[in-house]
Order: structure tokens, then C-alpha cells, then sequence
């Protein structure tokens, strides 16, 4: 009987691995006591409503982060992720599905569908104003747009961190002053706003990166702030009496691993994208550097099949034959040693130097040169006795006949598709500027078939001169305008001439 006491009295003295680790958790993490805990449910079950209130802010921010992503303001987009109440329903969809308040689910669920979907909509018409009054031109994404499409690892830690950090302030009032920071780190607004512009643009890559991002942080969240909660003493009864981990908070755990790994691949893809993207450009810029007078201006890549596109632009000094063509695709050919189809444009450039004056070269121009006369000697001669005999003589007089100039057309821009059209330097040529639907232009005499389209050369409002494909246009007037023009038609007159006879 001794020895069972003994060791009862070991195991006492010691306890387990397991035992310790729970009471240093306890000690170090307090729980909340159960008033605070009651004020932190009312103020998170308030904020997570979906009232007129929460709307307005959701409009208001929405319109915030798309103007400031349409013009590339990080300190405007800031501005957006700290008016934004997105964050509130998310914290609370957490606290609901750990603590089983089915009413704060409800209605968390409801504010953030319904956010989501108001936020969206209101960007891509704000997008889609912009693009029929272009008060900003929208040429390529500009890197505050760009960065919210590709979600990675490390936007899931920070909304990890985010999250935690906003459930914990909230719990604890004396330190809620970390709200605003936390706000701006998980960012939930820009990427709903990128996704809107992105579906106003028909990118559906740029749509689905930046709602990837935005369901990144928000599973995330739920998951930080589900872990905080539980952390804290936030349980149902079901959860006080079995003392398990909650099936929610291990389905938001599931989630977010998922997350993690997709995102990974994601990352991983892109790296290895970049890196060849980069690897392309060092060898189009040293074959490019080999031409005379050439510079890379930009290039596109992209692959159909194995074969690899490139679509170069070059600014050149002088024009650039077929020959150098085919040439520079056959050396990236072999050095990147795939199918490659390239597509060369030139823009014709010249070189002016302020330290270097023109040089002017003189020419000659003939002056007045004297010319020696010969002077007559008067001889006697017969007496010319002047007769007056008529010779019709042909004298020039004016007619007019009616004959046709022609004149330029007046015609307009139209597509049934996207609302803007591009006027280019030559047919298939670089882009030199931007037409909007309905916009008068005037046709001139160039006309050119290139890529299977009819090209017509174009006068825009601008008073800039560019090619344009005929099928985007209306003509309006093309009627050659009579004019008079004066012909000169000889006609036979009679006028005295003097004949000399000797007498």
C-alpha cells in the first residue's frame, strides 16, 4: 500500500509536460471576465449590422479606394481602408460561430455579402464613368492596381497578424487605439475595388487575383480573431462543459491552410514567370543593342501553344528592313531556345542636342552680271514705206469649266465593343493616342490594307495624324465638292501687222 502513495506523491511533485504547459497558458493568458466580455458582444454585434449606416460608409469608402487606385494615391487609398467598415462584420462572423450567437451570424453574413457586392458594383460603374469621360486614361494598370492581383503567403500572415491584433483591441478597451493601424494593415476594401475595376476593364484576371486577396484576408481574419476569442475565455456553454476546440475555429484553421497552399503555388508560379520575364528582356535588349540606332521601348510576351509571342516596340533613328527583322527573331530563338514569333514596331526618332547647334550650309545663289553691248553704225538704207495688212493672231481668253476636287470626309468613331479606340503612327504601327467613342475625325487620302483590315489615314480633333482600322469608323460626308477653276482656250483675233516694202 505504500508504493501507489509513493508514487502518487512522485507524480504530484512533478507533474507532466502537458500540465505545466497548461497552467504557464493560463497564467500568461487571463481570461476576460464575464462583463467585459458581455460590452465587447454588444459593441461587435452593434457594428456588425447591416443598417443604413453601415451602407453609407461602405459607398463612401468605395468611392474613396477606386478613385485613389484609378490615380495611384497610396496616401487616398489609405484613407479608404481607415473609413471602411468591412472589418466589423468579419470580427463579428468570428466571435458568432465560436460563442453560437445565431443572431450575430445572421446578420454579420448579411452585411458582408451585401457589402461585397455594393462595393463592387460602385467601383466598376465609377470605373466605367471614367472611361466615357476619361478624367484620368487608364493607357495600362497602373502598380497600385497591379499589386492587389496577386495574392501571396505573405498577405496571409499579415491578415494572420491583422486579425489577431483587431479581436484582441477589441477585447481589451485600453489599447483599442491600435484600430486605425490595423485597419490599414489587412486591407479589405482595395482589393473589392480592384476586383470592380478589373470587371469594368474585362480583366478577369485582375478581377479574380484581387477577390482571391480579398477572401485571403477575410478567412484569415476569422481564423486570427476565432483563436483570440477562444484564447480569451469567448466560448458557448457546449464548448465551456466538453473544453474542446470549437469545430468552427478547426474549419477556419482547414481553410486557411488551403489558403496557404494555394497561394503558394500561385506565389511559386509567378516568381518562376517573373524570372523568365526578366531573363526575356536581357536578351531582347542585347540583340536590340546590336541594331543601329535602336532602343527598346517596351515589349509583351505571351504564349499560345509552345510558341512563345513578342510583340517589341523599338525607337530607331532610321527604318528598320524586313532582314533585321528576322534576324533579331532567329537569335532569341536560339538563345531561349523555343518557338518564338516576334512582332517588331518602330517608332521613327531623331536625336537633338541643345550643346550641339545645327550646322548650316551655305549655298550660292547668281547676282547680277554685266553683259557688254554692241553698238550699231548707221548705213544708208532704202526708204521702207510702212503698209497695214491684217493677220489673224491666236490670243489666249478665259473659260471656266465645272471640275470635281475632292475633299477629306467627315466621319466618326464607333465600335460596338470597348467604348475606346487607339490611333496608331502607321497601320498595326506604336499607339500615339487615345479616341473616344463618337469622336469626329477627319479622313484623309491614306489608305492601306495591313493584317487582312482596310487602314485610312485620320485627322482627329487633336489635329494629330494617325491610321485607324475602317471598320471602326462612320462616314458622314464624303461628297467631292464641285468647284470652278479657270482654262485658258486660245481663240483667233485680228490684229495689224506692219509689212515694210521699199519704194
Amino acid at each position: 500500500m505504500t508504493s501507489p502513495g509513493k508514487n502518487q506523491n512522485y507524480q504530484g511533485s512533478h507533474p507532466s509536460l502537458r500540465v505545466r504547459l497548461r497552467y504557464w497558458f493560463r497564467r500568461t493568458f487571463k481570461a476576460v471576465d464575464i462583463e467585459q466580455r458581455a460590452e465587447v458582444q454588444v459593441s461587435i454585434r452593434q457594428a456588425s449590422r447591416p443598417t443604413f449606416d453601415f451602407f453609407l460608409m461602405v459607398v463612401l469608402s468605395c468611392v474613396i479606394a477606386t478613385l485613389g487606385l484609378l490615380v495611384a494615391s497610396p496616401a487616398v487609398i489609405i484613407g479608404a481602408m481607415l473609413v471602411a467598415p468591412l472589418m466589423s462584420p468579419i470580427i463579428g462572423l468570428g466571435l458568432a460561430s465560436l460563442t453560437g450567437d445565431h443572431r450575430l451570424l445572421q446578420d454579420a453574413v448579411v452585411a458582408i455579402l451585401r457589402g461585397v457586392l455594393l462595393a463592387i458594383l460602385i467601383s466598376a460603374l465609377i470605373t466605367l464613368f471614367n472611361l466615357r469621360l476619361p478624367f484620368v486614361i487608364l493607357s495600362e494598370l497602373n502598380q497600385e492596381i497591379l499589386s492587389r492581383t496577386h495574392p501571396s503567403p505573405i498577405d496571409l500572415g499579415v491578415a494572420l497578424a491583422g486579425g489577431a491584433a483587431a479581436a484582441f483591441a477589441l477585447a481589451m478597451p485600453n489599447i483599442s487605439a491600435a484600430l486605425p493601424g490595423v485597419a490599414i494593415a489587412t486591407a479589405l476594401m482595395p482589393p473589392l475595388c480592384t476586383a470592380g475595376i478589373g470587371l469594368a476593364l474585362r480583366d478577369l484576371s485582375v478581377a479574380g487575383g484581387a477577390f482571391l486577396l480579398f477572401l485571403t484576408n477575410m478567412v484569415a481574419i476569422i481564423f486570427a480573431a476565432s483563436a483570440v476569442f477562444f484564447v480569451l475565455g469567448f466560448r458557448s456553454l457546449a464548448i465551456k462543459n466538453n473544453k474542446r476546440i470549437p469545430q468552427s475555429l478547426v474549419i477556419t484553421a482547414v481553410l486557411t491552410v488551403i489558403l496557404l497552399g494555394t497561394l503558394s503555388y500561385l506565389s511559386f508560379e509567378f516568381v518562376q514567370s517573373a524570372n523568365e520575364n526578366r531573363r526575356i528582356e536581357a536578351i531582347i535588349n542585347s540583340e536590340v543593342g546590336k541594331l543601329e540606332s535602336a532602343d527598346l521601348v517596351d515589349f509583351r510576351s505571351s504564349y499560345i501553344g509552345d510558341t512563345l509571342h513578342l510583340n517589341i516596340t523599338l525607337r530607331t533613328g532610321k527604318l528598320l528592313q524586313y532582314e533585321d527583322s528576322v534576324a533579331l527573331q532567329n537569335e532569341i530563338a536560339n538563345q531561349i531556345q523555343k518557338p518564338v514569333s516576334v512582332v517588331v514596331n518602330q517608332v521613327l526618332a531623331s536625336r537633338l542636342d541643345p550643346l550641339v547647334p545645327p550646322t548650316f550650309t551655305p549655298t550660292s545663289t547668281p547676282g547680277p552680271s554685266s553683259t557688254p553691248t554692241t553698238s550699231s553704225t548707221p548705213t544708208v538704207s532704202p526708204t521702207l514705206t510702212p503698209t497695214e495688212t491684217s493677220t489673224p493672231t491666236d490670243v489666249p481668253t478665259a473659260t471656266f469649266t465645272l471640275t470635281h476636287t475632292p475633299t477629306p470626309a467627315l466621319a466618326k468613331a464607333w465600335t460596338t465593343g470597348f467604348p475606346i479606340l487607339r490611333l496608331y503612327q502607321t497601320p498595326g504601327g506604336p499607339e500615339i493616342a487615345r479616341i473616344r467613342q463618337g469622336d469626329r475625325l477627319t479622313v484623309l487620302y491614306g489608305r492601306e490594307i495591313f493584317e487582312s483590315l482596310v487602314w485610312v489615314e485620320v485627322l482627329d480633333l487633336d489635329g494629330r495624324i494617325g491610321w485607324i482600322p475602317e471598320t471602326y469608323i462612320i462616314i458622314i460626308t464624303s461628297t467631292p465638292t464641285p468647284t470652278l477653276q479657270p482654262s485658258l482656250t486660245p481663240a483667233l483675233a485680228d490684229s495689224p501687222t506692219i509689212t515694210a516694202s521699199p519704194t
